[in-house]
Protein backbone atom coordinates (compact mmCIF):
# COMPACT_ATOMS: atom_id res chain seq x y z
CA UNK A 1 0.00 0.00 0.00
CA UNK A 2 1.62 3.29 -0.93
CA UNK A 3 0.43 6.41 1.36
CA UNK A 4 1.32 9.18 -1.40
CA UNK A 5 3.21 12.36 0.50
CA UNK A 6 1.70 14.80 -1.79
CA UNK A 7 1.75 18.08 0.47
CA UNK A 8 3.60 18.71 3.63
CA UNK A 9 1.79 16.31 6.55
CA UNK A 10 0.49 17.33 9.80
CA UNK A 11 2.33 15.77 13.21
CA UNK A 12 3.55 12.40 13.88
CA UNK A 13 0.34 11.17 11.90
CA UNK A 14 2.78 10.38 9.11
CA UNK A 15 5.41 8.22 10.97
CA UNK A 16 2.54 5.48 11.79
CA UNK A 17 1.36 5.67 8.40
CA UNK A 18 4.89 5.11 6.76
CA UNK A 19 5.15 1.88 9.46
CA UNK A 20 1.58 0.98 8.28
CA UNK A 21 1.89 1.46 4.35
CA UNK A 22 5.30 -0.83 4.25
CA UNK A 23 7.31 2.45 3.94
CA UNK A 24 11.31 1.02 3.13
CA UNK A 25 12.16 4.87 1.84
CA UNK A 26 14.81 6.13 3.55
CA UNK A 27 13.25 9.90 2.56
CA UNK A 28 10.09 9.05 4.22
CA UNK A 29 11.73 7.56 7.44
CA UNK A 30 13.46 10.53 7.52
CA UNK A 31 10.22 12.66 7.35
CA UNK A 32 8.44 10.67 9.63
CA UNK A 33 10.82 11.08 12.37
CA UNK A 34 11.04 14.73 11.38
CA UNK A 35 7.64 15.42 12.20
CA UNK A 36 7.46 12.87 15.67
CA UNK A 37 10.24 15.45 16.84
CA UNK A 38 8.59 18.63 15.69
CA UNK A 39 5.25 16.84 17.78
CA UNK A 40 6.36 16.72 20.83
CA UNK A 41 8.32 20.23 20.59
CA UNK A 42 4.93 21.93 19.80
CA UNK A 43 3.61 19.74 22.56
CA UNK A 44 6.40 21.49 25.06
CA UNK A 45 6.00 25.02 23.34
CA UNK A 46 2.49 24.70 24.69
CA UNK A 47 3.11 23.42 28.20
CA UNK A 48 5.49 26.45 28.08
CA UNK A 49 2.85 28.85 27.04
CA UNK A 50 1.16 27.76 30.54
CA UNK A 51 3.37 28.56 32.78
CA UNK A 52 1.84 30.46 35.33
CA UNK A 53 -1.26 28.58 35.21
CA UNK A 54 -1.17 25.60 36.41
CA UNK A 55 -1.80 23.08 33.09
CA UNK A 56 -3.66 20.52 35.35
CA UNK A 57 -6.27 23.21 36.24
CA UNK A 58 -7.51 24.20 32.75
CA UNK A 59 -10.94 23.11 31.76
CA UNK A 60 -11.86 22.07 28.52
CA UNK A 61 -15.61 21.32 27.55
CA UNK A 62 -15.76 19.11 24.18
CA UNK A 63 -18.85 18.43 21.81
CA UNK A 64 -18.46 15.98 19.31
CA UNK A 65 -21.52 15.89 16.83
CA UNK A 66 -22.35 11.56 17.63
CA UNK A 67 -19.86 9.25 19.16
CA UNK A 68 -20.86 6.95 16.50
CA UNK A 69 -19.06 8.31 14.15
CA UNK A 70 -16.20 6.12 13.44
CA UNK A 71 -13.30 9.14 12.43
CA UNK A 72 -14.64 11.04 15.30
CA UNK A 73 -14.21 8.49 17.55
CA UNK A 74 -10.78 8.24 16.76
CA UNK A 75 -10.51 11.79 16.91
CA UNK A 76 -11.65 12.55 20.51
CA UNK A 77 -9.77 9.46 21.94
CA UNK A 78 -6.85 11.04 20.71
CA UNK A 79 -7.72 14.47 21.45
CA UNK A 80 -8.26 13.14 25.41
CA UNK A 81 -4.83 11.55 25.11
CA UNK A 82 -3.17 14.17 24.22
CA UNK A 83 -4.79 16.69 26.26
CA UNK A 84 -3.80 14.58 29.74
CA UNK A 85 -0.38 12.74 29.10
CA UNK A 86 1.51 15.85 26.76
CA UNK A 87 -0.18 18.84 27.95
CA UNK A 88 -0.43 17.84 31.57
CA UNK A 89 -4.27 18.44 32.00
CA UNK A 90 -6.16 16.78 34.36
CA UNK A 91 -8.51 14.53 32.84
CA UNK A 92 -11.26 15.14 35.15
CA UNK A 93 -11.10 19.01 33.80
CA UNK A 94 -12.19 17.34 30.35
CA UNK A 95 -15.42 17.10 29.52
CA UNK A 96 -16.55 15.39 26.43
CA UNK A 97 -20.13 15.17 25.43
CA UNK A 98 -22.02 13.72 22.96
CA UNK A 99 -23.56 15.60 20.73
CA UNK A 100 -26.22 12.64 19.28
CA UNK A 101 -26.52 14.35 15.93
CA UNK A 102 -28.88 16.74 17.46
CA UNK A 103 -28.63 20.16 17.85
CA UNK A 104 -30.51 21.27 20.41
CA UNK A 105 -28.95 18.98 22.28
CA UNK A 106 -25.37 19.64 21.64
CA UNK A 107 -26.45 23.81 22.25
CA UNK A 108 -27.74 22.16 25.70
CA UNK A 109 -24.12 21.32 26.09
CA UNK A 110 -22.60 24.05 25.59
CA UNK A 111 -24.73 26.39 27.70
CA UNK A 112 -23.70 23.69 30.17
CA UNK A 113 -19.95 24.51 29.68
CA UNK A 114 -20.54 28.09 30.18
CA UNK A 115 -22.86 27.46 33.45
CA UNK A 116 -19.81 25.36 35.14
CA UNK A 117 -16.77 27.82 34.17
CA UNK A 118 -14.87 26.04 31.52
CA UNK A 119 -12.28 27.96 30.49
CA UNK A 120 -12.28 26.95 26.52
CA UNK A 121 -14.20 24.53 24.14
CA UNK A 122 -13.55 22.20 21.50
CA UNK A 123 -16.38 22.32 19.16
CA UNK A 124 -17.72 19.31 16.79
CA UNK A 125 -21.20 21.03 15.29
CA UNK A 126 -23.80 19.09 14.66
CA UNK A 127 -24.83 21.44 11.90
CA UNK A 128 -21.99 24.16 10.73
CA UNK A 129 -24.90 26.71 10.34
CA UNK A 130 -25.37 26.91 13.61
CA UNK A 131 -21.92 28.46 14.64
CA UNK A 132 -23.14 31.84 14.61
CA UNK A 133 -25.01 30.77 17.74
CA UNK A 134 -22.79 28.90 19.37
CA UNK A 135 -19.52 31.78 18.54
CA UNK A 136 -22.26 34.07 20.20
CA UNK A 137 -22.91 31.98 23.26
CA UNK A 138 -18.88 31.92 23.96
CA UNK A 139 -17.96 35.49 23.39
CA UNK A 140 -20.95 36.54 25.56
CA UNK A 141 -19.35 34.60 28.18
CA UNK A 142 -15.64 35.33 27.30
CA UNK A 143 -14.68 31.34 26.70
CA UNK A 144 -12.47 30.78 23.58
CA UNK A 145 -14.16 28.25 20.87
CA UNK A 146 -12.05 26.00 18.86
CA UNK A 147 -14.22 24.14 15.73
CA UNK A 148 -13.05 20.93 14.39
CA UNK A 149 -14.25 18.94 11.59
CA UNK A 150 -16.51 20.80 9.96
CA UNK A 151 -15.79 24.02 9.26
CA UNK A 152 -17.94 27.19 9.36
CA UNK A 153 -18.53 29.55 6.36
CA UNK A 154 -15.36 31.19 5.60
CA UNK A 155 -17.39 34.89 5.53
CA UNK A 156 -18.22 33.57 9.39
CA UNK A 157 -14.19 32.98 9.98
CA UNK A 158 -13.21 36.30 8.47
CA UNK A 159 -15.69 38.03 11.11
CA UNK A 160 -13.99 36.36 13.91
CA UNK A 161 -10.70 38.59 12.46
CA UNK A 162 -12.50 41.54 12.28
CA UNK A 163 -14.90 41.40 15.62
CA UNK A 164 -11.61 40.21 17.65
CA UNK A 165 -13.38 37.20 18.88
CA UNK A 166 -11.13 34.51 20.13
CA UNK A 167 -12.45 31.27 18.01
CA UNK A 168 -10.60 29.20 14.68
CA UNK A 169 -11.24 26.30 13.30
CA UNK A 170 -8.60 23.30 13.27
CA UNK A 171 -9.45 21.14 10.30
CA UNK A 172 -8.67 19.94 7.19
CA UNK A 173 -9.31 21.40 3.74
CA UNK A 174 -12.11 19.16 2.21
CA UNK A 175 -11.41 20.40 -1.47
CA UNK A 176 -7.81 18.33 -1.13
CA UNK A 177 -9.58 15.32 -0.29
CA UNK A 178 -11.82 15.13 -2.73
CA UNK A 179 -9.23 16.09 -5.51
CA UNK A 180 -7.02 13.20 -4.14
CA UNK A 181 -9.78 11.08 -4.38
CA UNK A 182 -10.15 11.79 -8.23
CA UNK A 183 -6.58 11.68 -8.68
CA UNK A 184 -6.50 8.33 -7.19
CA UNK A 185 -9.26 7.07 -10.03
CA UNK A 186 -7.75 8.91 -12.48
CA UNK A 187 -4.10 7.47 -11.85
CA UNK A 188 -5.59 3.87 -12.60
CA UNK A 189 -4.33 2.64 -15.85
CA UNK A 190 -7.44 2.45 -17.44
CA UNK A 191 -8.67 6.00 -15.70
CA UNK A 192 -11.48 4.23 -13.71
CA UNK A 193 -13.44 3.15 -17.38
CA UNK A 194 -13.35 -0.74 -16.82
CA UNK A 195 -15.71 -0.81 -20.06
CA UNK A 196 -13.08 0.65 -22.13
CA UNK A 197 -16.08 2.87 -24.18
CA UNK A 198 -13.96 6.31 -23.49
CA UNK A 199 -16.71 7.29 -20.41
CA UNK A 200 -16.33 6.19 -16.49
CA UNK A 201 -20.03 6.39 -15.28
CA UNK A 202 -20.32 6.64 -11.52
CA UNK A 203 -22.55 7.23 -8.72
CA UNK A 204 -21.80 9.52 -5.46
CA UNK A 205 -22.92 8.28 -2.20
CA UNK A 206 -22.51 11.71 -0.02
CA UNK A 207 -22.42 12.65 3.68
CA UNK A 208 -24.64 15.37 4.78
CA UNK A 209 -24.39 17.70 1.75
CA UNK A 210 -25.25 20.88 4.68
CA UNK A 211 -21.67 19.81 5.39
CA UNK A 212 -18.90 21.38 3.17
CA UNK A 213 -16.67 18.37 3.36
CA UNK A 214 -19.17 16.69 1.89
CA UNK A 215 -19.99 19.60 -0.54
CA UNK A 216 -16.26 19.96 -1.80
CA UNK A 217 -15.72 16.19 -1.72
CA UNK A 218 -18.75 15.57 -4.01
CA UNK A 219 -17.45 18.62 -6.37
CA UNK A 220 -13.60 18.16 -6.29
CA UNK A 221 -13.32 14.34 -6.72
CA UNK A 222 -15.15 14.75 -10.07
CA UNK A 223 -13.34 17.86 -11.30
CA UNK A 224 -10.33 15.91 -10.83
CA UNK A 225 -10.97 13.24 -13.23
CA UNK A 226 -12.07 15.53 -15.81
CA UNK A 227 -8.97 17.81 -15.17
CA UNK A 228 -7.09 14.38 -15.95
CA UNK A 229 -9.08 14.52 -19.22
CA UNK A 230 -11.34 11.70 -18.20
CA UNK A 231 -15.03 11.78 -19.63
CA UNK A 232 -17.37 11.13 -17.23
CA UNK A 233 -21.25 10.80 -16.25
CA UNK A 234 -23.05 10.79 -13.45
CA UNK A 235 -25.60 7.91 -12.89
CA UNK A 236 -26.58 8.98 -9.43
CA UNK A 237 -25.90 11.28 -6.22
CA UNK A 238 -27.41 9.84 -2.78
CA UNK A 239 -27.16 11.34 0.43
CA UNK A 240 -25.98 8.57 2.90
CA UNK A 241 -25.12 11.01 6.01
CA UNK A 242 -21.91 8.99 6.83
CA UNK A 243 -23.44 6.32 8.00
CA UNK A 244 -22.03 2.47 7.19
CA UNK A 245 -25.72 1.10 6.59
CA UNK A 246 -26.78 3.53 4.26
CA UNK A 247 -23.83 3.80 2.31
CA UNK A 248 -24.64 -0.27 1.88
CA UNK A 249 -28.10 0.63 0.71
CA UNK A 250 -27.57 3.24 -1.56
CA UNK A 251 -24.75 1.04 -3.05
CA UNK A 252 -27.05 -1.81 -3.49
CA UNK A 253 -30.07 0.03 -5.08
CA UNK A 254 -27.61 1.58 -7.59
CA UNK A 255 -26.17 -1.48 -8.56
CA UNK A 256 -29.66 -3.14 -9.18
CA UNK A 257 -30.53 -0.17 -11.68
CA UNK A 258 -27.73 0.41 -13.07
CA UNK A 259 -25.78 -2.79 -13.13
CA UNK A 260 -22.62 -2.83 -15.28
CA UNK A 261 -23.04 1.00 -15.73
CA UNK A 262 -20.99 1.74 -12.86
CA UNK A 263 -17.73 1.09 -12.70
CA UNK A 264 -16.61 4.07 -10.20
CA UNK A 265 -18.36 4.42 -7.02
CA UNK A 266 -17.31 7.56 -4.69
CA UNK A 267 -18.25 7.73 -1.11
CA UNK A 268 -17.29 10.73 0.85
CA UNK A 269 -16.00 8.70 3.64
CA UNK A 270 -14.90 5.54 4.52
CA UNK A 271 -17.81 3.98 6.85
CA UNK A 272 -19.96 4.30 3.49
CA UNK A 273 -17.28 3.23 1.66
CA UNK A 274 -17.67 -0.63 3.55
CA UNK A 275 -20.82 -0.10 2.96
CA UNK A 276 -20.55 0.37 -0.55
CA UNK A 277 -18.00 -2.39 -1.06
CA UNK A 278 -20.64 -5.04 1.21
CA UNK A 279 -23.18 -4.20 -1.46
CA UNK A 280 -20.30 -4.63 -4.38
CA UNK A 281 -19.52 -8.07 -3.21
CA UNK A 282 -23.36 -9.46 -2.77
CA UNK A 283 -23.85 -7.72 -6.11
CA UNK A 284 -21.33 -10.47 -7.80
CA UNK A 285 -18.95 -7.29 -8.83
CA UNK A 286 -14.84 -7.41 -8.32
CA UNK A 287 -12.99 -4.24 -7.09
CA UNK A 288 -10.22 -3.18 -8.96
CA UNK A 289 -11.63 -5.50 -12.03
CA UNK A 290 -14.94 -4.00 -13.44
CA UNK A 291 -15.20 -1.71 -10.59
CA UNK A 292 -13.85 0.79 -7.99
CA UNK A 293 -14.25 2.52 -4.90
CA UNK A 294 -12.79 5.18 -3.24
CA UNK A 295 -13.48 6.56 0.37
CA UNK A 296 -11.96 9.12 2.57
CA UNK A 297 -10.12 8.62 6.66
CA UNK A 298 -7.95 5.99 6.32
CA UNK A 299 -9.58 4.48 8.60
CA UNK A 300 -7.49 0.73 9.90
CA UNK A 301 -9.61 -1.73 8.59
CA UNK A 302 -10.09 0.51 5.15
CA UNK A 303 -6.36 0.17 4.71
CA UNK A 304 -6.15 -3.62 5.01
CA UNK A 305 -9.11 -3.45 2.09
CA UNK A 306 -6.91 -1.17 0.09
CA UNK A 307 -3.83 -3.53 0.92
CA UNK A 308 -5.76 -6.47 -0.11
CA UNK A 309 -6.91 -4.50 -3.52
CA UNK A 310 -11.28 -4.64 -1.64
CA UNK A 311 -10.98 -0.58 -2.11
CA UNK A 312 -9.42 0.99 -4.82
CA UNK A 313 -7.96 4.09 -2.31
CA UNK A 314 -9.15 6.02 0.91
CA UNK A 315 -7.31 9.51 1.62
CA UNK A 316 -6.04 9.87 5.07
CA UNK A 317 -8.36 12.02 7.30
CA UNK A 318 -5.10 13.03 10.24
CA UNK A 319 -7.25 12.61 13.46
CA UNK A 320 -3.65 12.69 15.73
CA UNK A 321 -2.53 15.86 13.87
CA UNK A 322 -5.66 17.40 13.90
CA UNK A 323 -6.62 16.55 17.44
CA UNK A 324 -3.35 17.72 18.72
CA UNK A 325 -3.12 20.96 16.31
CA UNK A 326 -6.68 21.71 18.25
CA UNK A 327 -5.81 20.64 21.46
CA UNK A 328 -2.48 23.17 20.95
CA UNK A 329 -4.96 26.32 19.65
CA UNK A 330 -7.37 25.39 22.92
CA UNK A 331 -4.63 25.82 25.33
CA UNK A 332 -3.30 28.65 23.69
CA UNK A 333 -6.51 30.36 23.43
CA UNK A 334 -7.36 29.83 27.53
CA UNK A 335 -3.95 31.09 28.00
CA UNK A 336 -5.08 34.67 26.21
CA UNK A 337 -2.72 33.98 22.95
CA UNK A 338 -4.12 35.26 19.88
CA UNK A 339 -5.38 32.65 17.13
CA UNK A 340 -5.35 32.16 13.81
CA UNK A 341 -8.52 31.94 12.13
CA UNK A 342 -7.78 28.48 11.03
CA UNK A 343 -5.48 26.13 10.53
CA UNK A 344 -4.91 23.03 7.96
CA UNK A 345 -3.91 19.79 8.58
CA UNK A 346 -3.27 18.41 5.12
CA UNK A 347 -5.06 14.67 3.89
CA UNK A 348 -2.76 12.03 2.36
CA UNK A 349 -3.37 9.28 -0.69
CA UNK A 350 -3.51 6.03 0.49
CA UNK A 351 -3.00 3.44 -2.65
CA UNK A 352 -2.43 -0.14 -3.20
Amino acid sequence: MKLKKVAALGLATAMAFSVTACSSKPAETTAAAEETTAAADAAETVKEAIEGKDPAEVKVGISIYQFADNFMTLYRNELQKYLVDELGLKAENISIMDGKNDQSEQMNQIRNFVTQGFDVMIINLVQASSEPDVTNICNEAGIPVVYINREPDAEREQAWVDDGIKATYVGADARQSGTYQGEEIAELENKGDADGDGVVRYIMVQGDPENVDAQYRTEKSVEALKAAGVEVEELTKQRGDWDQTKGQEITANALSQYGDKIEVIFCNNDAMALGAYQAIVDAGRTVGEDIYLVGVDALDEVQEMVKEGKVTGTVLNDHIGQSHTAADAAIKAANGETLEKYYWVDYVKVTK
